[in-house]
């Protein structure tokens, strides 16, 4: 009996060795898994942008700025119109864009009817696509955070930083104030630009002097947003929006930057002044200096004279970026052209 249990023992031991030597390779799989797992998990940075109609190589000089300086696991979410997103799909399918992970989203421009008013002085403000960024929840819903950027932008930096932009508690959205950057003062006054509430409100009408915002406060420019989405939604900013959009004729200034200003004035973070370099568009013949443009990590032809126009100002920067289209129904307005 002793020499049975002996060899049962004996047997037993020769088991239990036998099994931890050939679960080895499956214990060092399971561990190179674990070890890949948070690249697999790395979080998304959403951005969205706009394909308008007359404005795609706009939209796709963007993408590529961001795509080409940035390591981050990027989704772009391309919102456009039902006739626009054929033109802009078969642009990046068949350009080196190819490789984006992106997500084309329609925006139904009936959710604006009744809400916006004409303005002949200033018709190009009045499409649809302008207002993408009041409805960022209802189009992109799986985010906390997100990025919005106006399509006249390049991006000279690595998104993420923006991405990384800290936004204060209660606070729904960051924007760049327009007194932020000492270097820019010289430029907006030599173009007459305002940098203040009284150049987007009509301080003429009780409306706006009720909300007791005083004329002198430096504005913000919504052309590029870091969104928290869940702040948005609890706080119904879409709604606020939509109240003030409707209400424009007691605004006096622009359709989708008035609104802006009012919901969220002194409720917004902050964004890097270096990651919102403006006004490139506002004059053919003022310019920057090639050292600071080289800083900036964003630069945004807000105004009349953009980049894929003449005339503009700092084409080859913008052009750096720029993927020809190709079904060659976009082109480029150049002087020997």
């Amino acid at each position: 009996v002793n020499q049975i249990l002996l060899l049962l023992l004996v047997l037993t031991v020769c088991a239990i060795l036998y099994n931890k030597v050939h679960q080895v390779p499956s214990t060092l799989k399971n561990e190179t898994v674990d070890l890949e797992s948070p690249e697999e998990m790395e979080e998304e940075i959403p951005v969205v942008i706009c394909a308008a109609a007359g404005r795609m190589g706009a939209t796709i000089a963007a993408i590529s700025s961001i795509y080409s300086n940035t390591e981050a696991n990027v989704l772009f979410y391309i919102v456009g119109l039902k006739t626009t997103i054929p033109h802009i799909r078969k642009w990046i399918e068949n350009s080196k864009l190819k490789e984006i992970k992106f997500k084309v989203v329609e925006f139904n421009p009936m959710v604006l009817k009744g809400k916006i008013r004409q303005d002949a002085s200033r018709p190009e403000l009045l499409q649809p696509l302008n207002f993408v960024r009041f409805y960022l929840p209802l189009l992109i819903q799986k985010h906390e955070k997100v990025i919005y950027l106006d399509d006249d932008v390049i991006v000279q930096g690595d998104i993420q930083e923006l991405y990384d932009t800290k936004l204060a508690p209660g606070h729904a959205a960051a924007f760049s104030d327009d007194c932020d950057l000492p270097s820019t003062h010289e430029m907006v006054r030599s173009v007459g630009m305002q940098n203040t509430y009284m150049g987007f409100l009509d301080y003429r009408k009780q409306a706006i002097r009720d909300l007791g915002i005083s004329p002198s406060t430096c504005s913000f420019n919504p052309g590029v947003i870091v969104a928290n989405m869940t702040e948005w939604k609890h706080q119904r900013i879409t709604k606020q929006l939509e109240k003030w959009m409707q209400r424009n004729v007691d605004l006096g200034g622009g359709v989708a930057t008035s609104p802006m200003l009012i919901v969220f004035h002194g409720k917004y973070s902050a964004i890097n002044p270096m990651w919102h370099i403006r006004h490139l568009g506002w004059s053919p013949d003022t310019r920057y200096s090639e050292h600071f443009l080289q800083e900036a990590k964003l630069l945004h032809w807000n105004g009349r004279y953009k980049p894929w126009n003449y005339p503009s100002v700092h084409t080859d920067l913008w052009e750096t970026w720029f993927i020809p289209d190709p079904s060659g129904k976009f082109k480029l307005t150049r002087p020997e052209s």
